[in-house]
């Protein structure tokens, strides 16, 4: 028989992976407090038939037995508790009582998992990420479960829900596939292909009926659609990296090209394959924006009809004050597969870091996002009127017409704003003041693009938090009476 050499553990021994099925097998919890309950709840998710003992349980787990969902044993642990259990869970605030059963629970030979204390267990619980029937575990062994759980919470980022309609669609056609490739090498050539094909895009996309279309012509064919090419409208958020949605990061993570505005940063940009292909297709002052937007069209035609997966990543949200909407359009005329992932906005972004409540009831009834620039002229008589809040994008260079032009339609010089510079960096900056000081807040602080204009009552928040001084690490508040 050959014999391996021992794995070096540095004194932790490595644990044998297994999942169990417990459908219906009895599983005994020890201890009745939320540690106990939150055992107790994975359990019935698994199917277990679960029996609780303690002095006494708290408010959900008195729910569970009242329901008949769970069984109970009152009082002091006993080991005759352990008859006909598979499993113990010992999660007793008295360390004594979980010393008690893992010691009971050896002798009969019953795998036991004391809760904190990985000496005694004979059975680890690991860090989970669960996509329905798909479940990813991650072990240390006991040996350092923060970095089993910081693990998990990086793919918790990274594997999305429609795995689990991935999951499902395999299990159903799991026989014919097997008939239909009989031979082990070529059946998972199959399966390989069909994984690297379109299927799984169909399906993050929640084309169930397409995914399925598309699995029948693979298996009448023997051959899986190759992945075809699609464009991805991204919103990067307002800059801090934290605040990108996991479905933009996933993007990021899966894309081929990446055209990429401006503003967007590197810690961002960092974010995505190392492999990616970034093309910067930001508009500047003095260009010719239709020629360059015509540019960005382009690329993304020729990329995605070449099969690249191809990420527009555009800060704040694509479809808010960016050219989004004309982007959807030539995809759609192109028959170019697509989707858009929304982003932070920078209203939102900039609203939070200044702790402004746009809708706050006591002073708006409506917020307005607007931007100076555009093909149609501002109603500023409708803007002027009292009780609504205005989040105002790319208004630097327009701050004194803005001022002047709301004043004389009839909004209060005094009327509270503040001015967010970089908001979410480490460079941003925040002003308070009043309308009509605003133009000469922002020159003599040389605030400077991308910032955003927040004109209304609710403004008058960031104005006392900046007093408070509560100013986080990076966060320059200037407040400026009138």
């Amino acid at each position: 028989m050959p014999t391996h050499p021992p794995i070096a553990t540095h004194g932790v021994q490595p644990l044998f992976p297994l999942f169990a099925d417990l459908h219906g097998r009895a599983v005994l919890v020890i201890g009745g407090g939320a540690v106990a309950r939150r055992k107790v709840e994975a359990l019935l998710e698994a199917g277990a038939d679960v029996t609780v003992g303690a002095n006494g349980f708290d408010p959900g787990l008195q729910t569970l037995i009242a329901r008949g969902v769970i069984r109970r044993r009152a009082g002091a642990f006993e080991p005759g508790w352990l008859e006909g259990a598979w499993l113990v869970v010992a999660a007793s605030r008295e360390p004594s009582v979980n010393r008690a059963a893992a010691a009971a629970a050896t002798a009969r030979g019953i795998f036991v998992n004391v809760v904190d204390d990985a000496g005694l267990s004979s059975f680890h619980l690991p860090a989970r990420v669960r996509r329905g029937r798909l479940q990813v575990a991650i072990s240390s062994g006991g040996a350092a479960p923060v970095l089993a759980r910081r693990l998990r919470e990086r793919l918790e980022a990274e594997l999305d829900a429609s795995l689990d309609a991935l999951t499902g669609l395999l299990a159903r056609e799991r026989a014919r596939i097997r008939r239909r490739f009989p031979e082990p090498r070529k059946r998972r050539r199959f399966f390989e292909r069909l994984l690297d094909g379109e299927l799984p895009r169909l399906l993050r996309a929640g084309d169930r009926t397409g995914a399925q279309a598309a699995f029948e012509r693979a298996l009448a064919s023997g051959v899986p659609e190759s992945r075809r090419g699609s464009v991805a409208l991204v919103g990067a958020g307002p800059g801090d990296p934290g605040l990108l949605t996991m479905k933009a990061l996933r993007a990021l993570q899966e894309a081929d090209v990446i055209l990429h505005d401006r503003l967007i940063g590197p810690a961002i940009l960092d974010l995505a394959r190392r492999d990616a292909r970034r093309v910067a297709v930001g508009k500047r002052v003095g260009e010719d924006h239709d020629a360059a937007q015509a540019r960005i069209h382009a690329l993304m035609l020729h990329h995605a009809r070449s099969g690249r997966r191809v990420v527009r990543l555009q800060g704040g949200d694509p479809l808010v004050f960016g050219r989004g909407g004309e982007e959807l359009d030539f995809l759609s005329g192109h028959m170019i597969p697509h989707e858009v992932i929304p982003g932070i906005t920078a209203a939102l972004a900039c609203a939070a870091v200044a702790e402004v409540a746009l809708t706050d009831r006591r002073h708006a009834r409506s917020v307005t996002l607007l931007s100076p620039r555009g093909n149609t002229p501002l109603d500023h008589a409708a803007l002027a009127a009292p009780g609504q809040t205005l989040a105002i994008y790319m208004g630097v260079g327009e701050l004194e017409s803005l001022s002047r032009s709301l004043v004389h339609h009839g909004r209060g010089a005094d009327t509270p704003c503040v001015l967010v510079e970089s908001g979410t960096l480490p460079e941003q900056r925040t002003l308070t003041g009043t309308l009509a000081a605003l133009p000469a807040l922002a020159r003599a602080h040389n605030v400077q693009a991308p910032a955003l204009l927040i004109i209304g009552e609710v403004a008058a928040r960031a104005a006392r938090a900046a007093f408070a001084g509560r100013c986080r690490d990076g966060f320059e508040a200037v407040a400026h009476a009138a």
